[in-house]
């Protein structure tokens, strides 16, 4: 369902402003057109109360750019909002970029160098404490 006067679709993350002017930041749950409206959960806003409450705004929405996650961290991030939230399918669809991003991680060069010169370091240190 898209709403005609923005091109607002269920799932887009979005940031606006609601009627009495706090900014935030959510996913869109519903759509109306013929109102011109969506009902946003809010995810990060300026006034804590309205996180985690899903609110109707008019006119000042947009669209955000889908993220794109370079960390493990940033995912487990968005994880744990998902588990939050109860979002099984968003949940499934970050557990696989969690996925990717370790196998990823595993196959890079730079990486595995990385991993290697730790664990000399940690093996050279034990030797170390061995000999006294």
């Amino acid at each position: 369902m898209k709403n005609e006067k923005v091109n607002l679709e269920i799932g887009d993350w979005v940031k606006g402003e609601s009627k009495h002017g706090e900014l935030v930041h959510g996913y869109i749950e519903t759509v109306n057109p013929s109102q011109g409206t969506v009902k946003v959960t809010v995810v990060a806003s300026d006034n804590v109360n309205t996180i985690g409450k899903t609110i109707e705004l008019l006119n000042k929405v947009e669209r955000l750019t889908p993220p794109v996650f370079k960390t493990e961290e940033e995912v487990k991030s968005m994880i744990d909002l998902a588990l939050l939230i109860k979002d099984k399918e968003w949940f499934m669809e970050l557990t696989e970029i969690l996925k990717s991003l370790r196998i990823n991680s595993s196959q890079n060069p730079l990486t595995k160098t990385v991993h290697s010169l730790k664990g000399k370091k940690i093996l050279d240190q034990e030797s170390k404490n061995e000999r006294g």
